[in-house]
């Protein structure tokens, strides 16, 4: 196969991978969740984030931030959250990005980087959603309250991505989705 063509399969591939991931983490947001009476903005808990650490650590940062900005991003805007959409691209495409980043090298395909990575996704969550809602809510003490959903949400999907890529990453390359 000469370049130009090898080169435009990529992208193709990489077009199809994130747009799927994309439409996995929308539905795993939309149809998966529970809605905390809890917090102040009365908060969600959802399976979103799974497909969006899977993505991120199967194909990489460009997949993770897509996926999760945009799968995340359009649940918001598509469910009346619209005022956390710009937030939810911003926050969740760099929770993609660095579990991506983390975990791109070949070197890196293990557990404990797997893990790390998405600890690192859980900092950029809470943070960014602590923030997001100071701003919009004005109120710096509230969003306290948004701190226990976020940790469940992650810690879920960190435990069923964490109890199942290393074989989804296997059968990637088995299939040549990979590489």
């Amino acid at each position: 196969m000469n370049k130009a063509k090898k080169s435009s399969v990529s992208h193709i591939r990489f077009i199809t991978v994130t747009a799927v991931f994309i439409a996995l983490t929308y539905v795993f947001t939309a149809c998966i969740n529970i809605r905390l009476p809890i917090a102040a903005n009365g908060g969600l808990v959802h399976l979103g984030n799974v497909p969006l650490f899977i993505g991120a650590i199967l194909f990489g940062r460009k997949t993770g931030m897509i996926a999760g900005g945009v799968g995340m991003g359009l649940f918001d805007l598509l469910s009346g959250w619209t005022l956390w959409a710009p937030f939810t691209l911003v926050i969740v495409g760099l929770m993609g990005y660095t579990v991506g980043r983390m975990t791109e090298k070949t070197s890196h395909h293990k557990f404990r980087w797997y893990a790390a990575a998405i600890g690192a996704a859980c900092v950029i969550k809470i943070a960014g959603y602590y923030a997001a809602e100071g701003i919009i809510y004005g109120n710096w003490i509230a969003p306290v309250t948004s701190i226990p959903g976020n940790l469940v949400q992650v810690g879920a999907a960190a435990a069923i991505t964490l109890a199942i890529v290393g074989r989804l990453n296997a059968a990637a390359e088995k299939i040549g989705l990979k590489g």
